[in-house]
């Protein structure tokens, strides 16, 4: 059997790999010294994060249409990473500004190409134990998102503690109910909270955000006007000029004069009424933002690669 679905029509993917990873950082240079991002750092395998994550994705979203979003101070990694013909197109930020603009800016780029289309975002630093199961859940979301064009539909996992590090949301009435689970609005969203919101939220049956969501192109841009106008006027600009030798400039333009502000805190969260969840299917997921994250997640599956072997004594 084939491990690639058919490609849901006019589904797109963007990739986020344009952050510095700083948390992870004291994990990844004991396994690489070339100062590499978390998102090229090789951890398990022998292939970086964003690479399992692109083999992943490439399941149900023909790789011209998945984007990748990077920063240019990765351009050594990313270059190598991403020459192959015919494969993800790289959207290159100026610099990192944060989750709102890595999501919106490679959103608007989608939406020149394809107003209609639908786009599921992933980020690069996620552990998946059945990536075929996970992209599955993905591909149900994807038909979905077509029924509730108004909606920005979020994967939601099973916590298994208060983890404060985690965004939050608590599930609400069912919007549909699917063989796959139901689909809930969302009644709150909560980045990061407090451990008393979070025991409080846990309690209620709360999710953790895995910050993998699917909506259409133009929905997840009106989300971004509703809460940071000035940033999605600032990306807007920047269509009339799509595809010739000025669009560069006006890129380093936007990104000169945006503030740094996150999709999950700054976009999600203000927005409730627009969001809806899914509950991610029990298949062993885990989000590497944290050395003690992948630790855990590598002994819980008896994964153990060398540097682990090596760490061992110590950890």
């Amino acid at each position: 059997m084939s491990s690639r679905f058919s490609s849901p029509r006019r589904l797109w993917s963007v990739v986020l790999a344009g952050g510095e990873g700083t948390r992870l950082r004291p994990l990844v240079e004991r396994i690489h010294t070339d100062g590499r991002p978390k998102q090229y750092a090789v951890l398990v395998g022998s292939r970086s994060l964003l690479r399992q994550t692109l083999d992943r994705v490439a399941m149900i979203v023909a790789p011209e249409r998945t984007v990748v979003v990077t920063t240019k101070s990765h351009s050594p990694f990313f270059s190598a990473e991403l020459s192959e013909a015919g494969g993800p197109a790289p959207v290159v930020q100026p610099r990192d500004r944060g989750t709102a603009a890595g999501v919106l800016l490679p959103v608007h780029w989608i939406a020149r190409r394809d107003p209609h289309a639908v786009v599921a975002v992933f980020p690069s630093d996620h552990f998946v134990a059945d990536d075929r199961a996970f992209m599955a859940h993905i591909a149900d979301l994807t038909a979905a998102a077509r029924r509730h064009p108004e909606r920005v539909l979020l994967l939601g996992a099973e916590p298994d503690a208060p983890d404060t590090g985690y965004g939050w949301i608590e599930p609400g009435d069912e919007l549909e109910r699917r063989p796959e689970g139901a689909l809930r609005r969302v009644v709150h969203f909560w980045e990061k909270p407090t451990l008393e919101t979070a025991q409080s939220c846990m309690v209620r049956g709360g999710l953790w955000n895995t910050f993998v969501m699917v909506a259409t192109a133009r929905t997840l841009i009106e989300a971004g006007r509703r809460s940071l106008p000035e940033l999605t006027e600032r990306l807007a600009r920047i269509a009339p000029l799509a595809g010739t030798g000025a669009e560069a400039a006006a890129v380093e333009t936007a990104y000169a004069r945006i503030a740094t502000a996150n999709f999950s805190g700054d976009v999600l969260a203000a927005v409730p009424a627009m969001l809806a969840v899914s509950r991610l299917p029990a298949i062993g997921w885990s989000d590497w933002g944290t050395p003690d994250r992948v630790i855990a997640t590598l002994r819980k599956e008896g994964i153990l690669p060398h540097w682990l072997r090596e760490l061992a004594p110590t950890a």
